[in-house]
């Protein structure tokens, strides 16, 4: 078994619709980036990289690479669980928290939750994610950001 862990951070922008988790909220502020701005799926990708010792992110999908502009952030965890399971990895579980002041975060989480499940293709009980508010610390206490961090377990792969 391996683990990894993700972060991800973005500015909030409120111009942008926000998805998290592959889940849009609406009448919420979305985020600041190259790609949709996902930060939770930013985090779960990064962390099943890092798991199976492949990297970043940002080493397989760069900011400066037009093709990823106003990117779909569940293909980078579609990839990222195809490099794994190409290298010898499948997806035990996943346990991530998403830190934001607002919205409140809790109604959302289900939806969240069982998002990420699907595009992991993971059952849902493999799968965990929560919600943190800042408690009116840093930028994201103050409502300037919202981030994520995640942990992935992965194990060998069964034998084809």
């Amino acid at each position: 078994m391996r683990a990894g862990i993700g972060e991800d951070l973005h500015r909030v922008d409120p111009s942008r619709p926000l998805t998290l988790g592959g889940v849009t909220i609406a009448d919420a502020p979305g985020l600041a980036g190259h790609s949709d701005a996902d930060v939770l799926l930013h985090a779960i990708a990064d962390a099943v990289l890092g798991a199976a010792a492949l990297g970043d992110l940002g080493t397989h999908f760069p900011s400066g690479d037009a093709r990823w502009a106003g990117a779909d952030s569940s293909a980078f965890l579609a990839e990222a669980l195809r490099l794994a399971r190409e290298a010898g990895w499948t997806l035990a579980n996943v346990d991530a928290t998403v830190r934001a002041e607002r919205p409140r975060l809790a109604p959302h989480l289900p939806a969240i939750r069982a998002s990420v499940a699907r595009i992991a293709g993971a059952d849902p009980a493999r799968v965990n994610v929560k919600a943190k508010s800042g408690e009116g610390l840093d930028a994201i206490g103050r409502g300037e950001a919202i981030g994520a961090t995640a942990v992935a377990l992965l194990e060998a792969a069964p034998p084809d």
